[in-house]
Parts: C-alpha cells; structure tokens; sequence
C-alpha cells in the first residue's frame, strides 16, 4: 500500500482532531457483489486510513446480501457504506432520516453514471435478448438497481413478449445471490444469460474501466473473450457514499473528506475501493436519487 507524506501529514492532524469525537469505533458495510473475503481485502487500506483519521478502531462488515447493510445504516450498526442507488433508496424509503449521500463514484470520462449489462457466453449463440427466449435469465441481487431494478423496468420494453415471469418468455428467471455469482454462473454454463453492473467505458475484454466484469477479470474468474453482451440498460445514477447522520458532525466531515481525497493520496486504495479505474468520487445529495426512488416506489414497493 503506497502512502504519501502528505497524506500521513493528513491523517495525523485529522486524528488529533478526533479526540473530541464521540464515538469509540467506526463501522463500515461493504455491499455484495464479490466474495466476503475479497471484499473485505479490497477495503483494508480504507479501514487502515480511516482508523489514522478518527483515532479508533475500525471494523468492517460485508454480510452476505444488500439487505444486511442497509437493515446495519437503519438499525445504527454501519456507520457508513458505498450503495447502490436502489439500496439507497430502500434506506431512504424506510427512514428518510438515517443517512446522508455524501460522495459518488466519478468516470474517467467524468461522468457519475454506470450500467446495468446482459451478457451470455460467446459459444451459446446468444447475442441479444431475442435469442434468449425460453432460457435461464439471472438476477443478482433484489436490492440491487443494476442487478434487479433497472433490468427489471427496461428489459420488459425490448419486446411485446418479454416478461420477467418465469415461463413466460425466459425459461426460468433466478437470483443468483450477488454480481459475482452471476458472472461466474453464465461463464460456467449454470445459467444461459444474466445481468451485472459495469461503467461501459473502455474495453470489454477488460470488463470495461470499473464495476463488477472488470473486477471479476481482476479476480481472474473469468475471460471475457468468452462472454458477449447481449443488452445494457439507460444510464444509471451511480450509487452514493453515504454516512449516518447521527454521527457527529466532524466525523462525518472527516470521512467525506477522507474518501474524496483518497484517489490522490493512493490510488491503489481507491482502485480497489471503486471497483476498478476512476477520477475518484465527488459530491452529491439526495436529488441525484428521485428517480431511482420512484422506481423502487413503484416495482417494489419499498
């Protein structure tokens, strides 16, 4: 891990500041999406930074599906995670109080949006949703907006028969449990197509610049010579970096300031954190959200 002068200078004057803090440790929920051990490891540098910046200890969390950070932001047992629009939005939907969006994910193009991509497998023939008609179709995760919403909207509006139903135009319509899982369940053969999460920038042999297909060619789970991308959804908003807004304040302000910062103080740190290449992260509020709130609203219900 590469630290900086400069960012040791930081983190000791930031530590200072935390002895009048009110907290005797921090806690940080990391979303599925990949293995709980990979998750973990990709945050230990931020574990380690934020522990220099607040002067307490750090614990991470990565529970096995989204529901169980968003149920730690809203029972006061995470203090802060990087969501995904839709689990925002469930956050938001059952207590409007409980966090605050602080942060998001920025593009190397500068944009703040992503994508939700259907792929199959090169040697299955399959190369749009037409030929998937009558196959196994995976989601990952149900609070997830690339994983499930999104692809749950805009896929049914690619064709007059194409519902979400099992049966009715997919053979069978499963969650696989997260995005990894339904990476390596295409690429094994387990399901004929499925969705996932990447910025659609870049190559694909890559898995694009960042999101889950890059990080899981990082992993080495899969070739992506041997996938094609049968649909990619609208634009997504990328989803926020939120703290609980009972911390107080100069915790809050430390860590926004710590995770804004960090793709110039290590960069590797921040490859790792965003899954994959970005600028960083950038201010946002809560309206970068509404329509993703409405969504969830109206498919969902909460």
């Amino acid at each position: 891990m590469k630290k900086t002068l400069a960012f040791a200078l930081a983190t000791t004057a930031l530590a200072g500041m935390a002895q009048a803090q009110e907290i005797d440790e921090f806690r940080i929920g990391i979303l599925g999406g990949e293995n709980a051990q990979d998750r973990l490891n990709s945050y230990a540098c931020l574990q380690e930074y934020t522990e220099e910046a607040l002067g307490v200890p750090v614990k991470l969390f990565a529970p096995a599906d989204y529901n169980g950070v968003i149920q730690g932001l809203l029972g006061g047992t995470i203090d802060m995670a990087w969501l995904g629009a839709s689990a925002y939005a469930a956050t938001y939907l059952q207590d409007p109080e409980v966090v605050e969006p602080v942060l998001v994910k920025v593009n190397l193009d500068g944009s703040i949006g992503y994508h939700s991509i259907g792929f199959a497998r090169k040697d299955s023939g399959v190369e749009s949703l037409e030929g998937m008609e009558g196959k196994v179709f995976g989601f990952g995760d149900p609070n997830s907006t690339s994983g499930y919403l999104i692809p749950s909207i805009e896929i049914p509006q690619q064709g007059e028969k194409i519902t979400m139903e099992p049966g009715e135009y997919f053979g069978d319509v499963v969650f696989t449990g997260g995005h990894e899982q339904t990476i390596v369940a295409v690429f094994n053969g387990d399901i004929d197509g499925g969705v996932t999460w990447a910025d659609g920038q870049g190559n694909w042999e890559d898995g694009y610049n960042s999101g889950a297909l890059r990080k899981a060619v990082d992993a080495g789970l899969v070739d992506m010579n041997e996938l094609v991308e049968i649909w990619k959804s609208k634009v997504i908003p990328e989803g926020p970096v939120v703290l609980r807004t009972a911390l107080p304040e100069d915790v809050r302000t430390t860590m926004t300031e710590l995770v804004d910062g960090l793709h110039e103080r290590d960069a590797d740190c921040a490859y790792n954190v965003a899954a994959g290449d970005t600028l960083g992260f950038q201010p946002v509020d809560h309206d970068t959200y509404q329509s993703i709130i409405e969504a969830r609203r109206a498919v969902i219900g909460e």
